[in-house]
């Protein structure tokens, strides 16, 4: 999904969050904690993060399209006014908790990570994001020539604007299914395509299936990290995923200053 998501931006800083699906995921899951749903039934959570983080996509995808004229500009001053938008909302929820468990439990959730998720977390999530990721792939030629710009992807056959939703769409799926189950765990679809772009070029029919392995790998040796780094304590994935991929991030662009999206 940040593979798509930088290609379709033609922009290295871009990631799924920029279509609010995090800001959706997360407001979802506050509702539910807040609302007291997720004692309910397992899946209440997951189920009603994966919903609000699909509604927020379709969200920001409207504004964008409203008067018969979409433009990537648009999309992301959406994307920014909507994701600040939830935010506030879940803010102001955390305010108002009436206790202190609940505000813990909103506060683990949202520094995101993978302990206490079973096997019926990935049966949900696992199909949502394996058959998007392989939609994904097959699209990638068209992703490559909607970045040489729309007419160039015009000329060649692509209809541009179909194209460009169903990978934002697809790209929301993938990214809701894995916010519902793991919270927000940041830098994940920001650092791993970029990194694997650097090394492996701009070629989405490579880098695609590569930024989901890398991603899977990144989290794993990360949730590895944070489970024995401070025992019996563990560290949440989110904190430190932002721990390493923050200035690990900010080294690149100094380091590598050379034009990456150059078919």
């Amino acid at each position: 999904a940040g593979a798509t998501m930088q290609g379709l931006f033609r922009n290295p800083m871009a990631d799924p969050g920029i279509i609010g699906v995090s800001a959706g995921g997360a407001l979802g899951a506050v509702v539910a904690i807040a609302a007291g749903f997720s004692g309910l039934f397992f899946l209440a959570l997951p189920l009603f993060a994966f919903a609000g983080a699909i509604a927020a996509a379709f969200l920001v995808y409207g504004i964008a399209v409203v008067g018969g004229h979409f433009s990537m500009a648009t999309l992301l001053l959406a994307g920014v006014a909507v994701n600040a938008f939830l935010g506030a909302i879940v803010s102001a929820i955390i305010i108002f908790l009436p206790d202190n468990e609940l505000l813990r439990e909103v506060l683990f959730w949202l520094a995101g990570g993978l302990d206490a998720r079973a096997w019926e977390h990935v049966r949900i999530a696992g199909p949502l994001i394996l058959g998007s990721t392989i939609v994904l792939l097959i699209m990638s030629r068209d992703l490559n020539l909607l970045m040489l710009g729309d007419d160039e992807a015009r000329s060649m056959g692509v209809r541009v604007g179909l194209t460009r939703a169903a990978l934002l769409a697809t790209a929301a799926l993938a990214t809701g299914a894995a916010v519902a189950v793991s919270g927000t765990i940041a830098f994940v679809g920001l650092v791993t395509p970029h990194v694997l772009r650097l090394v492996m070029g701009p070629d989405n029919r490579v880098l695609i299936p590569m930024s989901a392995l890398g991603g899977a790998v990144f989290v794993m040796v990360a949730d590895t990290v944070a489970r024995m780094v401070i025992q019996p304590a563990e560290i949440r994935v989110g904190i430190l995923t932002a721990f390493v991929g923050a200035p690990f991030f900010i080294a690149l662009l100094i380091k590598n200053k050379r034009q990456v999206y150059s078919l």
